[in-house]
């Protein structure tokens, strides 16, 4: 197995799991920007990058070499994102200049093209998530709104079927736009159905908007700082993480179209409380200003911001695995079978105290 790791200049390292350690196989370098969005294609074995420097790399594994193949996307700003889509024949790049960039290869000239949306995007797309269909695109950005987009590329594509969010896809038409939230969107995705769609904002926003003629949106503000990323595991739940440096899993109950909060699915293990002598509290009085000698210590498996949420197993129809990646250089696999036990294993405790 392989992982790769998106550093905060120019360059990619691809690490290979051995037993419990890790080794760094590949390093990729071809940007001279900062490498801003990565997204690897499994069935394919592609790799797509795109940073600072306004330029997208794919990357395709040649014997033992990673080979890069310029992609031009037009842009005069940084680009922010990218993600290929499900049949992995075209891949889309947000930016800063207020437009989505959405790549395919043309055989005849041997070259990737790119097409842009432009309308109605007003500021940076931050990020982007595909419909099942291959066909639809979300994106979230900074100006506070969402919206699937839609492209359509006749040399690629063929017409789509009707979705639940419109059967007429011009090129770059909106199907659905959200204003409920007061805060930029920091991750968007659709449900394995594609019949819905979540996000998570800077306001500490999880909403997620269902497709039909009524286009419910129901929204719910949690108690936790900014949420960085949110995906599906099964069609009406959700996992989240963020600033907290913990995940957290929410319910979205379609016979309401309500939202609520499911739990933490990091409970820290309860340490021993060690008491303090007079002589503590004096010396705590006199450099801290308070009598509290607890420190700033996280019990959480990340110790910083968790930036990323990866299904490994089971799909977002029925998660059994997910990784989290954290800004500590960290990486945690949960086993969701386990997570739902000590889920019902608090509930229990928190109904006997009551």
């Amino acid at each position: 197995k392989a992982e790769p790791t998106k550093l905060y200049y120019h360059e990619v390292h691809i690490y290979k799991k051995d037993g419990n350690n890790w080794s760094k196989i590949h390093v990729l370098k071809e940007h001279n920007g900062q490498v801003t969005g990565i997204d690897w294609a499994p069935e394919s074995n592609r790799i797509v990058t795109c940073g600072t420097d306004r330029n997208a790399y794919v990357w395709t594994l040649k014997g033992d070499a990673w080979k890069p193949t310029l992609v031009i996307l037009r842009i005069n700003r940084a680009a922010r994102c990218v993600k290929w889509s499900p049949k992995e024949n075209k891949f889309a790049v947000g930016s800063g200049s207020r437009l989505i960039s959405v790549c395919y290869f043309e055989q005849d000239n041997d070259w990737w093209v790119c097409k842009h949306i432009k309308k109605p995007i007003r500021s940076t797309i931050l990020c982007l998530d595909w419909h099942p269909n291959n066909i639809l695109l979300a994106a979230g950005s900074c100006d506070f709104k969402y919206c699937p987009l839609i492209f359509i590329s006749k040399e690629v594509e063929e017409k789509p079927a009707p979705t639940a969010w419109g059967s007429k896809m011009p090129f770059g038409e909106v199907m659905f736009e959200s204003t409920g939230t007061s805060g930029w969107a920091h991750s968007v995705c659709f449900s394995d159905s594609g019949n819905r769609v979540a996000w998570a904002s800077h306001d500490s926003t999880v909403a997620v908007a269902e497709g039909g003629k009524t286009a419910v949106c129901a929204s719910l503000t949690s108690e936790t700082l900014p949420l960085l990323c949110v995906t599906f595991i099964t069609e009406n739940s959700l996992v989240a993480a963020g600033h907290d440096c913990y995940p957290v899993l929410f319910v979205y109950d379609s016979n309401k179209a309500a939202m609520s909060f499911g739990g933490k699915l990091d409970v820290p293990k309860q340490s021993a409380q060690k008491g303090m002598t007079a002589r503590e509290r004096f010396q705590n009085l006199d450099k801290k200003a308070t009598a509290d000698s607890k420190e700033a210590v996280l019990e959480s498996v990340h110790k910083n911001s968790i930036s990323q949420i990866s299904i490994l197993n089971g799909g977002k129809a029925q998660c059994a695995k997910f990784c989290t990646t954290g800004m500590d250089g960290g990486m945690a696999i949960w086993d969701v079978k386990v997570l739902v036990l000590v889920l019902n294993l608090l509930a229990v405790v928190k109904n006997a105290k009551r």
